[in-house]
Protein backbone atom coordinates (compact mmCIF):
# COMPACT_ATOMS: atom_id res chain seq x y z
CA UNK A 1 0.00 0.00 0.00
CA UNK A 2 1.60 2.92 -1.60
CA UNK A 3 0.31 5.94 -2.10
CA UNK A 4 -0.66 7.17 -5.60
CA UNK A 5 0.85 10.32 -7.35
CA UNK A 6 0.00 13.54 -5.99
CA UNK A 7 -0.85 11.84 -2.28
CA UNK A 8 0.32 10.90 0.73
CA UNK A 9 -0.71 8.15 2.86
CA UNK A 10 -1.66 8.29 7.28
CA UNK A 11 -2.10 4.89 8.34
CA UNK A 12 -3.66 3.95 11.22
CA UNK A 13 -5.25 1.38 13.35
CA UNK A 14 -8.61 3.33 13.64
CA UNK A 15 -11.21 3.08 10.18
CA UNK A 16 -13.28 5.54 11.94
CA UNK A 17 -11.06 9.68 11.76
CA UNK A 18 -13.52 11.53 9.37
CA UNK A 19 -10.74 14.77 10.27
CA UNK A 20 -7.41 14.70 11.31
CA UNK A 21 -6.46 17.52 13.74
CA UNK A 22 -2.98 19.26 14.15
CA UNK A 23 -1.61 17.94 17.25
CA UNK A 24 1.84 17.49 19.28
CA UNK A 25 3.19 14.45 18.78
CA UNK A 26 4.14 12.64 22.27
CA UNK A 27 7.18 11.47 20.57
CA UNK A 28 7.83 14.77 19.08
CA UNK A 29 10.37 16.83 19.71
CA UNK A 30 8.92 19.45 17.48
CA UNK A 31 6.20 21.51 19.72
CA UNK A 32 4.53 22.56 16.43
CA UNK A 33 0.95 21.06 16.22
CA UNK A 34 0.54 19.20 13.09
CA UNK A 35 -0.73 16.14 11.14
CA UNK A 36 1.49 13.65 10.06
CA UNK A 37 1.73 11.62 6.35
CA UNK A 38 4.32 9.93 4.43
CA UNK A 39 4.70 9.82 0.78
CA UNK A 40 5.41 6.54 -1.36
CA UNK A 41 8.83 5.70 -0.76
CA UNK A 42 8.62 5.40 2.76
CA UNK A 43 5.39 4.32 3.23
CA UNK A 44 6.46 0.60 3.88
CA UNK A 45 7.81 2.17 6.99
CA UNK A 46 4.61 2.02 8.57
CA UNK A 47 3.63 -1.25 7.19
CA UNK A 48 3.55 -2.27 11.36
CA UNK A 49 1.08 -2.07 14.30
CA UNK A 50 1.63 1.24 15.96
CA UNK A 51 3.52 0.51 19.10
CA UNK A 52 5.62 -2.39 17.27
CA UNK A 53 9.31 -1.31 17.71
CA UNK A 54 11.01 -1.86 14.49
CA UNK A 55 14.53 -1.27 13.00
CA UNK A 56 14.79 -0.04 9.22
CA UNK A 57 17.74 -0.29 6.47
CA UNK A 58 18.40 -0.11 2.64
CA UNK A 59 20.99 0.70 0.45
CA UNK A 60 21.59 4.18 -0.15
CA UNK A 61 24.72 5.39 -2.86
CA UNK A 62 27.10 5.51 -0.44
CA UNK A 63 26.35 2.49 0.56
CA UNK A 64 29.83 0.25 0.86
CA UNK A 65 30.07 -2.99 -0.34
CA UNK A 66 30.49 -4.07 2.69
CA UNK A 67 27.89 -2.86 4.83
CA UNK A 68 25.65 -4.00 2.20
CA UNK A 69 26.63 -7.75 2.83
CA UNK A 70 26.80 -7.25 6.60
CA UNK A 71 23.81 -5.85 7.42
CA UNK A 72 21.66 -6.08 4.79
CA UNK A 73 22.84 -9.81 2.94
CA UNK A 74 23.14 -10.33 -0.40
CA UNK A 75 20.00 -9.96 -1.96
CA UNK A 76 17.88 -7.19 -1.08
CA UNK A 77 17.94 -3.83 -1.03
CA UNK A 78 16.07 -2.69 2.08
CA UNK A 79 15.39 -4.39 5.43
CA UNK A 80 12.58 -4.75 8.52
CA UNK A 81 13.14 -6.16 11.35
CA UNK A 82 11.50 -6.59 14.64
CA UNK A 83 11.20 -8.66 17.61
CA UNK A 84 10.00 -12.27 17.93
CA UNK A 85 6.90 -10.93 20.49
CA UNK A 86 5.40 -8.35 17.80
CA UNK A 87 5.13 -11.15 14.79
CA UNK A 88 1.77 -12.32 16.56
CA UNK A 89 0.61 -8.58 16.57
CA UNK A 90 1.99 -8.48 12.78
CA UNK A 91 0.04 -11.09 11.53
CA UNK A 92 -3.31 -10.09 13.24
CA UNK A 93 -3.40 -5.81 13.28
CA UNK A 94 -5.95 -4.14 11.03
CA UNK A 95 -4.39 -1.49 9.85
CA UNK A 96 -5.98 1.08 6.86
CA UNK A 97 -4.28 3.69 5.09
CA UNK A 98 -5.73 7.31 4.90
CA UNK A 99 -5.09 9.00 1.44
CA UNK A 100 -4.72 12.80 1.48
CA UNK A 101 -3.87 15.27 -1.24
CA UNK A 102 -0.42 16.19 -0.86
CA UNK A 103 -0.49 19.94 -1.59
CA UNK A 104 -2.09 19.90 1.46
CA UNK A 105 1.05 18.86 3.50
CA UNK A 106 4.54 20.31 3.10
CA UNK A 107 7.72 18.19 3.74
CA UNK A 108 8.67 17.99 7.37
CA UNK A 109 11.17 20.64 8.44
CA UNK A 110 10.77 22.52 4.70
CA UNK A 111 13.24 19.51 3.50
CA UNK A 112 12.36 19.10 0.22
CA UNK A 113 13.83 15.08 0.33
CA UNK A 114 12.00 14.73 3.41
CA UNK A 115 9.60 11.34 3.73
CA UNK A 116 7.68 12.62 5.91
CA UNK A 117 5.25 15.94 5.48
CA UNK A 118 3.30 17.80 7.72
CA UNK A 119 -0.35 19.85 7.57
CA UNK A 120 -0.41 22.41 9.50
CA UNK A 121 -4.29 22.68 9.96
CA UNK A 122 -7.47 20.15 10.19
CA UNK A 123 -7.12 17.76 6.77
CA UNK A 124 -10.05 15.52 5.47
CA UNK A 125 -8.95 12.20 3.88
CA UNK A 126 -10.04 11.93 0.32
CA UNK A 127 -12.02 9.00 0.66
CA UNK A 128 -12.48 6.29 3.36
CA UNK A 129 -9.70 4.34 4.52
CA UNK A 130 -8.28 1.45 2.67
CA UNK A 131 -7.46 -1.58 4.56
CA UNK A 132 -4.15 -2.43 4.04
CA UNK A 133 -4.66 -6.27 4.57
CA UNK A 134 -1.41 -9.10 5.63
CA UNK A 135 1.48 -7.53 6.50
CA UNK A 136 4.16 -10.13 6.14
CA UNK A 137 2.74 -10.20 2.19
CA UNK A 138 3.04 -6.53 1.79
CA UNK A 139 6.40 -6.70 3.07
CA UNK A 140 7.18 -9.43 0.44
CA UNK A 141 5.37 -7.43 -2.48
CA UNK A 142 7.39 -4.93 -1.75
CA UNK A 143 10.56 -6.36 -1.79
CA UNK A 144 11.18 -5.95 1.53
CA UNK A 145 13.30 -8.79 3.68
CA UNK A 146 11.24 -9.08 7.11
CA UNK A 147 13.46 -10.14 10.06
CA UNK A 148 12.54 -11.56 13.27
CA UNK A 149 15.39 -10.92 16.21
CA UNK A 150 15.09 -11.80 19.77
CA UNK A 151 16.27 -8.36 20.66
CA UNK A 152 16.84 -5.53 17.89
CA UNK A 153 19.62 -3.66 19.84
CA UNK A 154 22.55 -5.37 18.47
CA UNK A 155 21.71 -4.98 15.08
CA UNK A 156 20.34 -1.77 15.78
CA UNK A 157 23.90 -0.74 16.81
CA UNK A 158 25.62 -2.05 14.44
CA UNK A 159 23.29 -0.57 11.67
CA UNK A 160 23.75 3.16 12.92
CA UNK A 161 27.27 2.86 12.99
CA UNK A 162 27.59 1.81 8.67
CA UNK A 163 26.89 3.04 5.42
CA UNK A 164 23.49 2.34 4.72
CA UNK A 165 20.59 4.29 5.61
CA UNK A 166 17.80 3.63 8.15
CA UNK A 167 15.47 4.56 10.39
CA UNK A 168 14.17 3.34 14.22
CA UNK A 169 10.58 4.17 15.15
CA UNK A 170 8.85 2.97 18.39
CA UNK A 171 12.16 1.85 19.58
CA UNK A 172 11.56 2.48 23.07
CA UNK A 173 9.02 -0.50 23.19
CA UNK A 174 11.84 -2.50 22.55
CA UNK A 175 13.22 -5.08 24.92
CA UNK A 176 15.85 -3.85 26.91
CA UNK A 177 19.13 -4.16 25.59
Amino acid sequence: MRPKPGTVLHFSEDPTIAEFVPHVAPTSGDPEPVVWAVDADRAADYWFPRDCPRALAWVTATTSDQDRLAILGPSTQRVHVIEYGWLTRLQTVRLYAYAFDAADFTPYADDPTSHAHVARTIVRPLGPPEPVGDLVAAHDRGGIELRLVSNLWPWWDAVITSTVGFSGIRLRNARPR
